[in-house]
């Protein structure tokens, strides 16, 4: 574990109690919606997460100008982390916004726009538009970063991508950052392609394997430790982690929906797999109730043994495919993973599969999968044997790696 880097601090800390009417709670992942995580068992016992041990880090932040890096996954208990902290006479000067936004309501893609939250007047500042690394400016009136979203354990999620610029804008600019960790519901799952720098986007930052198995906090140690940041800088980091108990096997129901097309438990735990369909022609639901849990496309054969029609909704003004009849499956009940890690299955079969195999993939593949190897791999016809054993050098050195940096057990 990495001492030296993060600051490792342990406190169990009750709960605030529930915010007014006056601000409505996120979107919870309610019972009638877990009925579609029969593949996640329940936890054994609560998981108390870093924003919930208050005494650790509240004297962090005393007398300090406070920045948040916050979504509506940012919760103590069911109150807002902001109104957490001002209770408690933090000066909260700002609200840094990721992607779907500070309440999660913004729909894939959408320009996130600088504002004002309502409930508390502090400003929010945008950092998914024509910003994704806070500026100078932005940071002004900042001494302490604090970073409390939720993740899923996903390369391409792309909030490890505004952690990772957070950080290096606080390298740059002399800033403090407080990781307050949360876990991984994908933490076990360490598999796929390590991204080739070739791929580098704002869905592939660090030279991470699909499916990485790290907490935020492992991994904002791990992008201090290695030197990822720009110019082989490391910001001033602190990470509160979990209490004891929790390990990377740990069953974790997420009590909020960590963006709009993540509904469910089954959902998270099918993402790192199911989301290369998103650089093919093949919806993966977006615009149905049950995204991530349903692909389908209109160049598979009318054979298959389910069909939808993606459609406008909230998380999806725009969906791919949107009012075209799609052929596919239904995921709500299968696998969410292979015994190998990643399913591959469904991709290899898809494409066989497809009747229109000369548009099956789009430009967005290489940056979801982090390398030039999988669509030629798959045009070739390689089995998914042939496929892993290509990622095996790659994926033997970062698992590796990573143990260097991990701040829990793996069971």
């Amino acid at each position: 574990m990495i001492g030296i880097l993060a600051k490792i601090t342990l406190f169990l800390a009750s709960a605030m109690p529930a915010c007014g009417a006056v601000r409505p709670p996120a979107t919870k992942i309610t019972p009638a919606v877990a009925a579609h995580t029969r593949n996640v068992a329940p936890a054994v016992a609560p998981v108390v997460v870093g924003a919930a041990r208050l005494e650790k880090y509240l004297p962090l932040l005393a007398g300090k100008r406070v920045g948040l890096v916050i979504n509506q996954t940012s919760q103590v208990g069911t109150t807002y982390l902001v109104d957490t902290l001002r209770a408690r006479g933090v000066n909260v000067t700002a609200i840094f916004a990721p992607e779907h936004g500070f309440r999660g309501e913004a729909a894939d893609g959408a320009t996130i726009k600088d504002g004002r939250d309502a409930r508390s007047g502090v400003p929010v500042r945008s950092v998914y538009g024509k910003t994704k690394k806070p500026t100078p400016e932005m940071l002004a009136d900042v001494d302490v970063l604090v970073f409390d979203i939720q993740d899923v354990g996903a390369r391409f999620y792309t909030f490890i991508s505004t952690l990772h610029y957070v950080m290096e804008a606080a390298a740059e600019q002399g800033k403090a950052v407080l990781v307050l960790d949360r876990p991984n519901p994908n933490g076990n799952l360490v598999d796929g392609p390590v991204l080739e720098p070739a791929h580098q986007s704002f869905v592939g930052l660090d030279p991470l394997p699909i499916a990485h198995g790290l907490t935020v906090g492992e991994l904002a140690t791990m992008i201090n430790g290695e030197k990822w940041l720009a110019g082989g800088r490391r910001c001033p980091l602190t990470v509160v982690p979990m209490a004891a108990g929790y390990t990377h096997a740990t069953a974790y129901h997420l009590p909020v929906r960590p963006s709009p097309n993540l509904p469910t438990d089954h959902a998270v735990a099918l993402y790192p797999s199911i989301c290369l369909f998103e650089g093919t022609n093949v919806s993966v639901g977006r615009g149905t109730a049950t995204p991530f849990e349903v692909i389908g496309s209109p160049s598979q054969p009318a054979t298959r043994p389910f069909a939808f029609t993606p459609a406008p909704n909230a998380g999806s003004p725009t969906p791919p495919l949107n009012g075209q009849h799609c052929y596919g499956l239904n995921l709500a009940t299968a696998p969410t993973r292979a015994a190998s890690g990643l399913v591959l299955k469904y991709l290899l079969d898809f494409y066989q599969q497809s009747t229109d195999k000369a548009h099956f993939f789009g430009k967005y593949f290489e940056e979801l999968s982090g390398t030039d190897a999988l669509r030629q791999q798959i045009i070739a016809g390689q089995t998914e044997a042939e496929i892993r054993a290509s990622w095996e050098p790659g994926l033997g050195k970062f698992k590796a790696l990573r143990k260097k940096y991990l701040l829990y057990p793996e069971r």
